[in-house]
């Protein structure tokens, strides 16, 4: 009886405060979250995760060594999947971040290619922006990744120092300017000979992915694989 309560208490709420898909706007089912099915179904997936040597993991060709690079979707302009990430960072949807990095994650236990991993480690943000912010949009990301890799996540050993200006609309050489030299880690015998995931909500040109790698693998027996939600490519 206390079920059918439950259930009757739902559909009344759902009739008169119906949860949209964050994607194409249309109301969700009782069981659906953030996505309808079909736009969960026509998320542009890369399939990066089957291919050591794609598009995405030839952006870091002979820039740092990457034992294995992948990103969910590919990131284009106009795209209804690319609010989901603007809602991320910008509107207060942490649940956004969780959900598809539980999507993320899924992908990368499919592979088999991410079994060894020991932390996943969030780009970080600098102690202000995170204020600002509220959330590191990377974590909430990370939370995601956690539930279905059950890798454990660490956010507090690697660390922003240097806070830095936005990466929007700058060109690679001044975003790579930018995040030089601004993360640092706090102990580095936690992560000697372990094998880091590093992520990030979208890769660009690979600045600020390439300058926290570079400080990681400063670290005894460190290596780095990556994964972010969104790669936009420069085609």
């Amino acid at each position: 009886m206390r079920r059918l309560l439950l259930n009757i208490w739902q559909d009344f709420w759902f009739l008169f405060y119906p949860k949209i898909c964050d994607a194409c706007g249309q109301s969700l089912r009782q069981q659906e979250t953030i996505l309808c099915t079909s736009c969960l179904v026509k998320l542009p997936r890369t399939g990066f995760h089957k291919d050591k040597e794609s598009e995405l993991a030839q952006v870091f060709w002979g820039r740092i060594p990457i034992e294995y690079i992948t990103s969910l979707m590919h990131f284009v302009k106009g795209s209804k999947y690319r609010k989901l990430i603007h809602k991320l960072k910008y509107q207060k949807r942490p649940d956004i971040g969780v959900f598809l990095g539980k999507e993320l994650g899924s992908e990368l236990y499919s592979s088999g290619l991410f079994d060894d991993l020991d932390y996943i480690v969030p780009v970080p943000l600098h102690p202000d922006r995170y204020k600002t912010r509220g959330y590191n949009q990377a974590e909430k990301i990370g939370e995601g990744m956690n539930e279905t890799l059950k890798v454990p996540m660490d956010a507090e050993n690697f660390y922003r120092a240097v806070a830095t200006t936005t990466q929007t609309k700058k060109g690679r050489f001044d975003r790579w300017e930018n995040v030089a030299e601004v993360f640092q880690v706090k102990d580095e015998s936690l992560f000697e000979n372990k094998h880091i995931l590093l992520i990030d909500d979208v890769i660009t040109t690979g600045a600020t992915i390439e300058a926290c790698a570079q400080r990681l693998l400063k670290v005894k027996g460190v290596k780095v694989s990556i994964a972010s939600l969104g790669f936009a490519s420069a085609g």
